[in-house]
């Protein structure tokens, strides 16, 4: 059985890793650590919850080790160039994670001497390009505050020698992909690139080639595959039912619902699943892109120390959050693509431990469910509800539209759906249809009255 010492990896790091309760390396971190540690370029793929983390931080605190000119930047004559630097930049999609991830470098180099900032929204600028100001050797990033340090000098990216693309399938979206194309432009050439994530779509991949130079792929488990320690069923419900299911699964005191995350697709759908939980007497606080920083931190605090049992959120929170001891997850929208359904679930059964994730779906999520079943090869188990079942899918009938005439879906286009045409009504942009055909009825009557005033039609 491979050790963390059989890794190579120093010994200040070792006690951290003893200290942390580490016994041997997830199948990810024995793969991928010695080559990210040897300089190689590298896509990693696990499943969530596999110390994908600790696979990529611990080589960049050896490297610290291992050279301590550059943990010690203030002795060298150099010290001016090293100003507004980094050596190690890890790019990640949302704050959460580059806050869980400063919490990793923290641990893990508690014996390590070294400098270390976060670069996120949400927050003043001023503390952070203080922190910046002396250069550090590893800096956690989303990619808008960190363009935003660039333009205005308060950093510069040409002394990288590591770069760390955390939830890269996210990254490399169409959303963030022109962001992160215009960071790694102005990266040294010579560097090493790290892409790691649970899933990697083919049209992701073929992007991260550009990036990358001769890359070593490392692959643990099926990909796109939630883990087997996750019991998966799902809940049929009729339009409108989600709510009361939600609230019976909570108070039904056969299951036992210690830590759980609800998510739902929008931020005002997560508002308002909060509310209706709070309604029904239970804990819950949301969290999503509309709330503060320090909002996001309190609930995301409050839920890790157990004073509110149930955090409602956007999919803001399926990336990298590792939250000890979530026992559920409960996916009360269905998520718009399959990959985020892996992403969500990944949340509970972490570090070796089970958990459970129900999904509530009504008929018009059928699609979204089917296309999530395709991804991880297999149907999700069913369970009955009380409330209700999946609605017979709509199947209104084609219309039959006679040739040359309108069926009802062009003629609602032209006529908003009243059955003649606006134009022929003599319908004007500042007026309804209905005032066109009164005046019209005005203008005869005193056409009848005054012949001389019929010369024209009003405009």
């Amino acid at each position: 059985m491979t050790s963390f010492k059989d890794l190579g990896l120093a010994e200040p790091l070792l006690r951290a890793i003893q200290e942390e309760g580490h016994a041997e390396p997830t199948p990810i971190q024995a793969k991928a650590l010695p080559l990210i540690k040897n300089g190689r370029d590298v896509i990693g793929i696990a499943q969530t919850g596999t110390g994908k983390t600790a696979a990529f931080v611990l080589p960049l605190l050896h490297d610290l080790v291992t050279q301590p000119q550059k943990i010690r930047a203030q002795k060298l004559p150099a010290q001016k160039l090293l100003a507004k630097s980094c050596q190690a930049l890890i790019l990640v999609p949302t704050r959460e994670l580059a806050a869980q991830i400063e919490e990793k470098v923290r641990d893990y180099g508690r014996h390590v001497r070294h400098s270390r900032a976060v670069v996120v929204g949400g927050v003043k600028p001023g503390p952070q390009v203080r922190s910046l100001a002396r250069g550090v050797d590893i800096l956690i990033a989303t990619p808008g505050r960190l363009e935003d340090h660039v333009s205005t000098g308060a950093l510069r990216l040409d002394r990288v020698q590591s770069v760390v693309l955390d939830e890269a399938d996210q990254m490399l979206d169409l959303g963030f992909l022109p962001a992160i194309r215009r960071i790694m432009s102005k990266l040294p050439a010579e560097r090493q690139t790290i892409l790691l994530s649970a899933t990697m779509p083919k049209q992701v991949r073929t992007l991260a080639h550009d990036f990358l130079r001769k890359p070593a792929e490392v692959s643990v488990g099926p990909t796109s595959r939630p883990i087997e320690k996750i019991e998966q069923t799902l809940i049929p419900v009729s339009s409108g039912q989600k709510r009361s299911v939600l609230v019976d699964l909570f108070k039904n005191k056969e299951t036992n619902f210690e830590k759980s995350i609800v998510f739902t697709r929008t931020k005002r759908g997560a508002n308002k699943v909060c509310q209706f939980l709070e309604k029904a007497k239970l804990r819950a606080a949301a969290i999503h892109g509309n709330k503060s920083q320090v909002q996001r931190q309190k609930a995301l605090a409050d839920f890790k120390k157990g004073r509110i049992g149930i955090l409602v959120a956007t999919d803001i929170a399926a990336r990298g959050i590792d939250i000890d001891d979530v026992s559920h997850v409960v996916n009360f929208d269905m998520p718009n693509t399959p990959e985020a359904y892996v992403h969500r679930i990944g949340r509970t059964a972490r570090a070796g431990k089970f958990g459970t994730a129900i999904s509530l779906c009504d008929g018009s999520e059928r699609k979204l469910l089917r296309d999530i079943e395709k991804l991880i090869g297999g149907q999700i188990q069913r369970v009955s509800s009380e409330e209700g079942v999946w609605e017979p899918e709509e199947t209104k009938p084609k219309s039959r539209s006679r040739p040359g005439r309108p069926g009802p879906r062009s003629r609602r286009k032209s006529d908003g759906g009243k059955g003649q045409s606006k134009k022929k009504a003599g319908w004007r942009p500042d007026q309804s249809p209905t005032q066109s055909s009164k005046k019209k009825k005005r203008f005869k009557k005193r056409s009848k009255a005054n012949p001389q005033t019929a010369t024209a039609a009003p405009a």
